[in-house]
């Protein structure tokens, strides 16, 4: 008992509560830990769908630009005894069934969800200060603003960004990839009733090719900027970016409110 501070005349309990964690932590480190600086975002099932959608993509991307410049014949067995450009086409398929399931999941989650689920799938281009923090955003990745102003969600750029290629853009993707499906599954199939009729109105296969082409190259692109963006954020900005993906948290380097 006579270890006891307050027994033996030592320091208060409260004294040991309010000491540093370490030995180096300043009363700016100990200021920073009582500050709440991070908000719950970005909630499971939106961060599930988020990281397997890209896992599609990928697949989606590499089998179609597989599909439209086929590899060269190899020469390790007879053309009856291989099966490689069937494994392409079904990683193709296959990932393009997981994403138009997930992006259906996704949609439904939009409703059910927190606010910040719903950004994907709207803009609020009836806000004249939405229109204010677009032009500032521009302005922030042009490196012509100096302090980058805070966000718990998607920044308005981003949020423009993302509805245009992922909402619209994958919506395009599934649509067409439909279109083509129906044409191997034949006259009269399921994919044939509901997406034939939108193919002969376009004009014949090809185009839909086409477009279908180009919509992968412009996903594509979108991806690398995301990226790049998503990473210059997380090193220039005022929040966090990739380990909000993650954990679902936005953790913010500042109390400043503005």
């Amino acid at each position: 008992m006579k270890d006891d501070p307050q027994i033996a005349g030592g320091p208060r309990i409260d004294t040991y509560v309010a000491s540093p964690l370490t030995g180096d932590a300043t009363d700016a480190d100990r200021a920073t830990i009582r500050r709440n600086t991070s908000v719950y975002v970005y909630e499971a099932p939106v961060r599930l769908w988020h990281w397997i959608n890209a896992a599609c993509i990928l697949v989606l991307a590499v089998t179609g630009y597989l599909i439209g410049k086929p590899l060269p014949s190899v020469d390790i067995a007879e053309a009856t005894h291989q099966f490689i450009f069937g494994y392409i086409r079904f990683a193709h398929f296959a990932a393009g069934m997981i994403m138009t399931v997930g992006f259906f999941g996704r949609i439904y989650w939009a409703f059910v969800g927190n606010h910040h689920a719903r950004q994907m799938f709207k803009l609020p281009i009836h806000r004249k200060k939405w229109w204010k923090e677009v032009v500032q955003e521009i302005k922030w990745y042009a490196f012509l603003e100096k302090k980058p102003k805070k966000y718990v969600g998607h920044n308005p750029l981003a949020q423009i960004a993302m509805f245009f290629f992922m909402t619209v853009g994958l919506s395009f993707m599934i649509v067409t990839g439909f279109m083509l499906y129906a044409e191997g599954l034949g006259h009269g199939s399921w994919a044939d009733v509901i997406f034939g009729p939108l193919r002969d109105a376009i004009g014949n296969s090809m185009v839909v090719h086409q477009i279908h082409r180009l919509g992968m190259w412009a996903i594509v692109l979108f991806i690398m900027i995301h990226i790049y963006a998503a990473i210059r954020e997380d090193i220039m900005s005022r929040q966090s970016m990739v380990s909000t993906m993650i954990s679902g948290t936005r953790t913010f380097k500042d109390d400043d409110p503005d």
